[in-house]
Order: C-alpha cells, then sequence, then structure tokens
C-alpha cells in the first residue's frame, strides 16, 4: 500500500486500516512537509501559543512497524502501468493498491501584487509560523502595530483575521460577495455576524472586490486598490479565498479529473483506475470537492474498510461547520439554506443581544433539515444529531434564549450522529460508557474520537456521557468545560486561594489547553470579582463577551447603547440637560427604562468616547448595561415625598447602588427597593427585594423577571441599615463564590442544599464558617471600584479599540441609516433604506425629505 500525502485524512485512514486488522500489511505513506501530521483544523492556536508538537495527532499509527514514512519528500509522477510511484530523486516504490490523499493547496487572487513581501496564505504550520515571524520583525522594523487585510470572509478568513489580532495587528477582512461566510450563512445570519464581528474590533467590507496590490520601492506590500476605485492602506496581507485540489498528479498519470478540479471517485472512493482510490479534499465526488475535514474522514473510513475486504459507501458531503473565533459563536448544518422543495424556516431574532438562529423543517414541520446559529450556537450539539430525523418537539423551544422554554429532553436515538468529524454516533458513545468503562469526556475521546476534532460536539457528548453514568448511580463531572476539571465554584476558590491573577496563569496551574468560548468569560468574571482590575487591562481583555469589549451594548443595526448610570433613578434637573445635550447633539434615541434610568440609542463606536468624556466630566458613570453585573437598583419615592412611605427607599436604593456597581458576577443581577408595603417599586421581583417597614426593612432574594419570573423568598424581616447591608452583602458574595457559569439567582437559589433555612444559616449563624471571606470580598470590590469608563478614557492604549475602520477611525459607518418616528431617529428598515426619508449616519440631523 502506497499512501501519498500525510495529512489528517491520510492519517485516519492508516489508522483506521491497521487498528482493524493484524495482517501484515506493508504501508508506505510519503509526504512533502517535513514534520508528522499535525492538526490543520486548530491551526489557529498556533497564534494562542500552542507549539507545533501541541498540534501533532497521535504518532501510534505513523510509528507502526509495518509503515514506512517519508517526510520532506516529493512524488514526481505516478507510473500506472508499472504500478509505482516515482519521488522526486529518482526512487521508485511500487504498490499493489494506491491511495491518494494529497489535500489541495491555498489559492491566490490573480491580481497584480499578490506575490509582494508581505503577502501571505493560511494553511500549513510552515504559513502561519512565516506570518508570525513576518509580522514580528515588520513591527520592529516600523516601531508601530501593524494594519493586516484578510482577502476572502469564510470560515479560514475569520479565523484569520483573529489570528492578525492576536498579533496586535488591525485587520480588516474583505469579502467580495454580500456577506461574510457565504457558503454557509443567509443574508441576515451574514449581518448577525458582521457585527459580531466588528464589536470584536476586527473591520468588514462585503461586496468589495480586490483589483491590484501595490508595494513600496522595497517590494514591501503597502497597499490594496479595489474595484470602485478605493484604495486602502495595509502592511501584512493574508489571501483566504479558497483552496484548490492538488490532483496534478492524477492528470498527468491520465485519472479522470472533473473539470472544476478533483479526481472523480465513486460511492467506493474508487477512482477511474481500479487499484487507486483518493480520498479528502482531492476527491471529487459528484462533482464537488469540499475543504471540511469530516468528508475527508468519511472518505477514509470507506476506503480502509473497502481494503479489508468489507462493503461500505460514502454517503455525501456533511457541510456542518463551527467558526472557532473566541467570543464569536457561529454554526452552520444540513440544509442551511432550505433547498429542499416544501421546506419551512423557524427563526429567532434578536438583533439586541446579535443572535439569530433558523431552523429549516420539512413541511409537515416535524423533520429537522437544516439550521443557522449566529451568536448563541449553544444549541449546535443537541440539534446537529437530530438532521434528517425527528425534531422531537417545538422547534421555538430549541431556539429560545436560555430562560424561555425547554427543549425537549428526550434521549437521542442511537443512531445520530454526534460527532460529525469523526462519524461517531450517541449510541457508539453510549457503548463508551457501559462497555469501554469511560466515565468522562476524556475517556471517550480517546476510546471512540467523539470531540477529538473541531470539538463543537464535546457538550453533547458531555451531556450523553453524564446520562448513562446517571443510569448506573456513578457521580457526574461538573467540570466547567473540557480544560478545567473544576465545577465554576472550584475554580472560583482555587484562583481565590493561589493568587494568581491572569487567564494563562490559571489555566497553566488548573487547566489544559487553550480555552475555549465557555471558560474564558466564566474567569473574566472570576478574576474581575477578585483582582478589581479593568476589564480591558492585559491578556484579560481578550477574554471577555462581545459587549464588554466596547463596554457597550450592540443593538440591531450595528450602533451602540449609552446607559448612565443613575443610582436609584433619582437625577439631578442639570444631569437631566447634559443627558439630553448629548442626546441631541448626537441625535440619539432616548428612552426611560423599566429600571429608572435613561438609555441612548443609536452611537456609532468610534462616537462613544466622545458621549462618555462628556457624561463623566458632569459626573456621570458607567450604568453597566453589558456586563454580567448589577444592573439597577430600582426605588419609588418613599418616605421623602410619599404619604404611605414609612422609610426612604430612595436613599436605600442610592446606598445600594453605590455599594454594588461594577460587581461582576455569573449573571446580572437586579435588586428593588419599596418605601413601604405597597410595593411600587416591585421589589419581590428582583434578585434581591427590599421592603420598607416601621421597625426596618425586609429583604428577599431569589427573584426575577424574565421567561420565567420567579418571586424572591424572604430571607429576614426588620433589619437596620447595617444588618440589611450585612444581608445583601453576604448573599450576594456567597452567590458569587459558588453559582455555576451564567446561573441566575433564581435558579441557584433553587438549588441550595438546605433551601431559604440553609441560606440563612449560611448567611447569619455562619454554619460554612466563611462570612469572613464573604465580608472580606465585599469590601475589596469597594475598596477596588473604578469607573470603567473613566478609566478608558484616561488610558490612549484602550481608546485604540474605538475606530470604526482602521484606516479611518472617526469615518462613520455608511451601512448606518436612520429614519425618525415619534419625533426621534430609529434604525431604517429595509424598505425605507430603499427609500429617500433616511437620516444616514454622519449626515448632521437633518431627515432628507
Amino acid at each position: 500500500m502506497v499512501v501519498v500525502g500525510a495529512g489528517m485524512v491520510a492519517h485516519r485512514f492508516v489508522e483506521s486500516l491497521l487498528s482493524r486488522t493484524d495482517a501484515p500489511w506493508h504501508v508506505t505513506v510519503i509526504g512533502d512537509e517535513r514534520r508528522r501530521p499535525y492538526d490543520r483544523v486548530a491551526l489557529t492556536s498556533f497564534f494562542a501559543g500552542a507549539s507545533a508538537d501541541d498540534l501533532d495527532l497521535d504518532p501510534a499509527p505513523f510509528d507502526d512497524a509495518r509503515v514506512d514514512f517519508r517526510q520532506g519528500t516529493i512524488v514526481a509522477r505516478i507510473d500506472r502501468d508499472a504500478a509505482a510511484v516515482v519521488t522526486g530523486d529518482g526512487e521508485r516504490i511500487g504498490y499493489d493498491r494506491l491511495v491518494l490523499a494529497t489535500g489541495s493547496y491555498a489559492a491566490r487572487l490573480a491580481v497584480d501584487g499578490y506575490d509582494h513581501e508581505g503577502c501571505f496564505v493560511y494553511r500549513t504550520l510552515d504559513d502561519v509560523a512565516a506570518l508570525e515571524q513576518f509580522v514580528e520583525r515588520r513591527t520592529a522594523e516600523l516601531g508601530r502595530p501593524l494594519t493586516g487585510t484578510v482577502i476572502g470572509g469564510g470560515l479560514l478568513g475569520l479565523e484569520a483575521a483573529g489570528a492578525l489580532q492576536g498579533l496586535n495587528v488591525e485587520s480588516t477582512v474583505v469579502q467580495s460577495s454580500d456577506r461574510l461566510m457565504s457558503a454557509q450563512l443567509d443574508l441576515p445570519a451574514g449581518d448577525a455576524l458582521r457585527r459580531l464581528i466588528e464589536a470584536r474590533g476586527i473591520g468588514v467590507r462585503t461586496s468589495t472586490l480586490t483589483t491590484r496590490l501595490d508595494a513600496d520601492r522595497s517590494g514591501q506590500v503597502v497597499g490594496l486598490e479595489f474595484r470602485d476605485g478605493s484604495w486602502e492602506r495595509t502592511d501584512v496581507v493574508v489571501f483566504t479565498v479558497g483552496v484548490r485540489p492538488r490532483d496534478e498528479l492524477a492528470r498527468e498519470a491520465g485519472l479522470t479529473v472533473d473539470p472544476r478540479g478533483g479526481v472523480v471517485i465513486d460511492d467506493r472512493c474508487d477512482t477511474s483506475d481500479p487499484r487507486i482510490l483518493a480520498i479528502g479534499e482531492v476527491a471529487s465526488f459528484a462533482g464537488q470537492c469540499v475543504g471540511l475535514v469530516a468528508p475527508g474522514y468519511a472518505m477514509a473510513e470507506v476506503a480502509a474498510t473497502r481494503l479489508l475486504g468489507l462493503e461500505a459507501t460514502f454517503g455525501g458531503f456533511d457541510l456542518s461547520t463551527k467558526l472557532k473565533l473566541s467570543g464569536v459563536d457561529v454554526a452552520s448544518f444540513g440544509d442551511a439554506f432550505a433547498e429542499t422543495p416544501g421546506a419551512l424556516d423557524v427563526v429567532y431574532a434578536d438583533p439586541v443581544a446579535g443572535v439569530y438562529k433558523k431552523l429549516v423543517l420539512s413541511d409537515d414541520a416535524k423533520t429537522l433539515l437544516g439550521g443557522i446559529l449566529v451568536g448563541d450556537a449553544s444549541a449546535y450539539g443537541s440539534l446537529r444529531p437530530l438532521v434528517g430525523g425527528a425534531l422531537g418537539g417545538d422547534p421555538v423551544a430549541y431556539l429560545m434564549p436560555e430562560s424561555g422554554v425547554a427543549a425537549p429532553t428526550g434521549e437521542l436515538p442511537d443512531a445520530a450522529l454526534v460527532c460529525s468529524c469523526n462519524s461517531v454516533t450517541a449510541g457508539t458513545i453510549r457503548s463508551a460508557v457501559h462497555d469501554e468503562g469511560c466515565t468522562d469526556v476524556a475517556g471517550v475521546k480517546a476510546c471512540t474520537k467523539a470531540g477529538a476534532a473541531c470539538g463543537s460536539c464535546v457538550m453533547m457528548v458531555k451531556k450523553i456521557v453524564g446520562a448513562e453514568l446517571a443510569k448506573t448511580g456513578a457521580a457526574l463531572s461538573t467540570a466547567l468545560c473540557e480544560h478545567f476539571e473544576m465545577s465554576r465554584r472550584q475554580l472560583f476558590d482555587a484562583v481565590r486561594v493561589s493568587g494568581v491573577t491572569t487567564f494563562s496563569a490559571v489555566i497553566e496551574r488548573f487547566g489544559t489547553g487553550r480555552g475555549c468560548d465557555i471558560c474564558k468569560p466564566a474567569l473574566a468574571s472570576i478574576l474581575s470579582t477578585l483582582t478589581g482590575r479593568h476589564v480591558l487591562d492585559g491578556e484579560n481583555a481578550a477574554l471577555q463577551d462581545t459587549n464588554d469589549h466596547v463596554m457597550a451594548n450592540m443593538q440591531k443595526d450595528g450602533s451602540y447603547s449609552v446607559v448612565p448610570r443613575i443610582p436609584g433613578g433619582e437625577i439631578t434637573p442639570e444631569g437631566l440637560v447634559v443627558i439630553g445635550q448629548v442626546a441631541q447633539d448626537y441625535n440619539l434615541y432616548t428612552k426611560i427604562t423599566g429600571g429608572q434610568r435613561i438609555d441612548l440609542f443609536g452611537a456609532r463606536l468610534e462616537q462613544l468616547p466622545e458621549i462618555w468624556q462628556r457624561l463623566v466630566d458632569a459626573g456621570f458613570e458607567s450604568g453597566h448595561a453589558y456586563g454580567k453585573s448589577l444592573r439597577t437598583v430600582k426605588s419609588c419615592v418613599g418616605s421623602t415625598w410619599c404619604r404611605y412611605g414609612v422609610q426612604d427607599s430612595v436613599g436605600m436604593a442610592v446606598r445600594l447602588e453605590l455599594r454594588y456597581r461594577g460587581l461582576r458576577s455569573p449573571h446580572k443581577f437586579k435588586l428593588g427597593v419599596s418605601g413601604c408595603a405597597r410595593e411600587c417599586a416591585e421589589a419581590r421581583g428582583k434578585d434581591v427585594g427590599v421592603i420598607a417597614t416601621e421597625s426596618g426593612w425586609n429583604v428577599y432574594v431569589g427573584g426575577n423577571g424574565g421567561f420565567t419570573p420567579r418571586h424572591a423568598v424572604l430571607l429576614a424581616e426588620n433589619l437596620d441599615d447595617d444588618q440589611l447591608l450585612t444581608a445583601i452583602d453576604r448573599f450576594l458574595m456567597y452567590y458569587i463564590f459558588t453559582a455555576d457559569r451564567l446561573q441566575r439567582t433564581a435558579p441557584w437559589f433553587e438549588d441550595l442544599e438546605g433551601g431559604i433555612e440553609g441560606l440563612r444559616e449560611v448567611i447569619f449563624d455562619d454554619a460554612l464558617g466563611i462570612c469572613a471571606d464573604l465580608d472580606a470580598a465585599m469590601a475589596r470590590h469597594l475598596d477596588n471600584y473604578e469607573d470603567e469608563w473613566a478609566a478608558t478614557l484616561a488610558d490612549p492604549e484602550k481608546l485604540r479599540r474605538f475606530a470604526s475602520f482602521v484606516n479611518a477611525p472617526t469615518t462613520p459607518d455608511p451601512s448606518l441609516a436612520y429614519t425618525v418616528e415619534r419625533g426621534q431617529p430609529r434604525p431604517a428598515t429595509d424598505d425605507e433604506r430603499r427609500d429617500d426619508r433616511v437620516l444616514i449616519a454622519g449626515t448632521t440631523l437633518e431627515v432628507r425629505r
């Protein structure tokens, strides 16, 4: 057996072939890279500190005595008549069967200047290593951060842009089509993804064709020209415009090759020569080549099975994909574009939260055909295995936020495909638990390879393993994610006791790998609570969720909201004038919220520092509307004005809001203070509710509004001011110390051992001996508090992220368009954009009629 190619698919083929037989096969594997097979899917992790060795695949298959692995060797031609391959140095290696796994190469645009110095592709370890070395050298030469351009806005292009950003390069993605990831996403999903990418600080240009790359006298690229005549400066260019099959050997050997490229195979992976098979990206099946690892692995399994004398067929391409970019959650699977006749779309969109979800169903709304998830892809692991089968419940349940309708909890059928990369079914995972003794995700991954490639199915694997262990009575893992075996509570304690202050130090001491979009935001919250450092300080800035990156909430059109803190809803006339003047000067929509403060909507990214400078100068602070922290303390007017009030509810609300402002927690939380039992502030619908009595204050805990409203439960009665503060301090800190990630106080309280009595014992009787720790933690918060926006305005480095375009920081985003309704601006609809009655961003306050 001769295998030409030594990538991931060749590795899988050799592993599958040799692991299932003791026959004396002799396999010669010839690879042109001077290294062992590595995980190309995780290539971007190289920029997060992973070494080349970290990316190496399991060495066992190529270390087998039956394998002769030739590294750095080129196959010059195939001699089909002699059944041999000829290497570049003239050696002839005979074969009984030949497997072509030559993969593909990265394409470059056929434009003038594509080969200037500073132009790269993003395909191999050598490519990314060369890119990193260039950026480091060029940055040192110029004495400033570089600007970079990624040409191609697909999966790889967005990962490349994230990699450049990790190298401190201000990057812009240039896409020729009208949306990012156009092969996987429809237009609304592409628009949602664009807002997420831009919120991460990466520029985006869609419907843009590059026509020329310019260089300076030394041959170094300095700019790009586009078809519309515009020109943009750049220091480095990365081409991610697709791949082309490496089919030149097959062409020269006279094998049938598809006109669009790729060695033509049938469903048995046979080429036009019965002694030659082709697998992976070089293989063209049904007129299509696909640059994803999952179909390549499926072909490898089919080829290995057939060569063992068994029957197997390749069923076609699974195009399911999940973007691997921290802070940007995107997935596409199945018939995402609803091309099946009669297909139905079920769509949920929350532009404020940056979420777009779509499920494609059969015409009877029972069978799941595919879907798109942007902004929240947490359901991908649950939905992907159900494609082609019954959804098993209301599709809305899979799309609504966590606080909404619960998705059906029935078990996946054994035949459901959980890991598409490695073709692992739910039944195989269950068998690994019961027959192979696997008790955690790591064990199942080693046994079945589920989750060993892209990792998007890990949460579903964990769920299945937990369910099967529960059936046997075994203990369930409470690990935060695959990188931390501890729960969030355990990790909080570990970080608190150890005193480590950065994510890299935490994961080096307590975890493995490089982290993910589950553990990074959770660690950001923990470190913020324990260290009191600014959320944008140092490496911890990269851990934050989308809104925290710019300390503002992104809105449906890509603009942002500005929410100054108004403690207790109390504001002076002078403060109202300042807010009104800012809203008028920047043409912002204003609304008084249910939390008794004023939200200003429609601010552009580059305007945020200007707006906040004026607000900070007037004495306002950040309202933390973007963070998992205290939102508001709502109050009635209390005894100061109301004839029924028995305590100063406004004064207490102000005191509480100033005390807990900026306190990071597992989820947002709200407080309310009512001046009497009439409860005008609706305090019992809050995480902490305070209601005045003749003798003091009653305090209630564990309430919330939202999709699943809960009334708070009475914790204590008739407390004086100091006792009230102590009780709330300890309740909040106990919650922050012990809750799971993204768990609100209501479900956390319901899970507490001993219920309300147990909570009283912890807070008032010190049953766990931690009250001193809780008090000290609150004291540290009070000592370390600083207004995040005031600190940002004083730091030029932090202000660099507030630019509309990297090459034109103050240029308004031309995609923003508004119309007037009830005397205020609002985002224009598509129909209104086609009309002329809109206010375009940056055109002063005039409304064009």
